[in-house]
């Protein structure tokens, strides 16, 4: 086991708010780890025993773990793939509204509960959800709840770089880093993902023709979505393939990162842009770096907006004139910072100051992946600048 940031961030919410905790993230991202290694009782709906407790009532769970005995602190329970039981937003309500005084609550889960959120909420309230990513270069770095949006650059050692590059940030090909184990278990992970998550999670009876549209996708990372394209080589219709593309984008296959269209003249109001969640199972190296830095930066802007730090959202720009940059990042509604991913290339792309310019934003960075460590802060700069990758990543989140 390896420390963790959300560590450090479930702990400081479990000790200061009432709220449960809701914890969403990508198959095998170390969601139940974390959790565990912070409770008192654990329960999951796949144990046949604790399924039997869930469906005997919150009543029963209290007092299988002992809430009416006094306690020096509220004990700590986790709730863990709770959302397979059809009636668990109301189990919860009840057993939060009933004992949320004398007990702390972690549930853990996949999307199908960020997606609840979304729409009506009858938990509103009740529970603050945090979205857990795989490991960062920040996170390599540093596992403390400072509050700060951006740190001071730290070196991240060379080693420990490399097996982010080379195994991805999930915990058990990065921490392992052998070669054949990464590439059995990024497959392994992709078949679970397809055969038994979609099949388990969604009504979609065309699992054959979804996961062709998977394998397509994962050959698309890092490319501009054409709905109509794929639907002729998926061979569905258009209005199906965006449909199936929420649902892999659900279950963590992927994300869409979409333009930002406000205050750039002739922009573009185009399909988003699709990126892997796992790097690793990118085999171009040019997309592979975009991919990788677009991880990092989902990470960071979920990260910042769960922590109460603002609204963020990443997006990217693109005009008529076929000017593009690759990533902005917006805080509070305005462009905060414009990213460029080159993977050597260290000659200044013009793109960068034009959309500056024109968004007004205080940063814009070309992000090279191969150039070296530099120790200063990037966000002193406000004119566009070539950075690091090592040095700009060991700056966020």
């Amino acid at each position: 086991m390896r420390k963790r940031l959300y560590d450090a961030i479930f702990a400081h919410q479990l000790a200061q708010h009432r709220q449960m905790v809701w914890v969403t993230g990508p198959r095998q991202v170390g969601k139940t780890t974390s959790c565990r290694a912070l409770a008192d009782s654990y329960h999951n709906w796949d144990n046949l025993d604790d399924r039997k407790l869930f469906l005997s009532g919150p009543a029963a769970v209290a007092e299988k773990d002992g809430l009416s005995r006094l306690s020096a602190r509220p004990p700590v329970l986790v709730f863990d793939e709770l959302h397979k039981y059809r009636k668990w937003k109301g189990f919860l309500k009840g057993f939060f509204d009933t004992y949320s005084d004398k007990v702390r609550i972690l549930v853990t889960g996949s999307s199908r509960m960020e997606t609840y959120r979304r729409g009506g909420d009858s938990l509103m309230g009740r529970y603050f959800l945090y979205r857990m990513h795989p490991f960062s270069v920040g996170e390599i770095l540093r596992t403390d709840l400072s509050g700060k949006l951006i740190h001071s650059p730290v070196r991240p050692p060379e080693k420990e770089f490399n097996a982010l590059w080379e195994h991805g940030g999930f915990p058990e090909p990065f921490l392992k880093r052998e070669k054949t184990f990464s590439h059995r278990w990024h497959r392994l992970r992709r078949q679970q993902l397809l055969k038994e998550d979609l099949r388990d999670l969604t009504r979609i009876q065309e699992l054959s023709h979804l996961e062709i549209l998977a394998e397509l996708l994962g050959e698309r990372s890092a490319q501009q979505l054409s709905y109509s394209n794929i639907a002729d080589s998926v061979g569905a219709s258009v209005d199906t393939i965006r449909r199936w593309i929420d649902t892999l984008e659900s279950l963590h296959h992927g994300f869409r990162v979409r333009p930002w269209t406000a205050s750039v003249a002739r922009s573009l109001r185009k399909e988003p842009k699709w990126y892997l969640r796992d790097w690793a199972e990118v085999s171009n190296p040019g997309a592979r770096a975009e991919t990788f830095i677009a991880c990092h930066l989902l990470k960071a802007v979920e990260g910042w907006t769960d922590l109460g730090l603002g609204n963020f959202e990443l997006r990217y720009l693109r005009d008529k004139e076929k000017r593009e940059a690759d990533f902005v990042v917006i805080k509070n509604r305005k462009p905060w910072f414009l990213a460029e991913v080159k993977k050597a290339e260290e000659r200044l792309d013009p793109h960068l100051g034009h959309f500056q310019r024109q968004l007004k934003a205080p940063h814009a960075f070309q992000v090279v992946l191969e150039m070296d460590y530099v120790q200063a802060d990037c966000f002193s700069r406000g004119e566009p600048t070539v950075v690091p990758a090592r040095t700009f990543l060991s700056q966020l989140l």
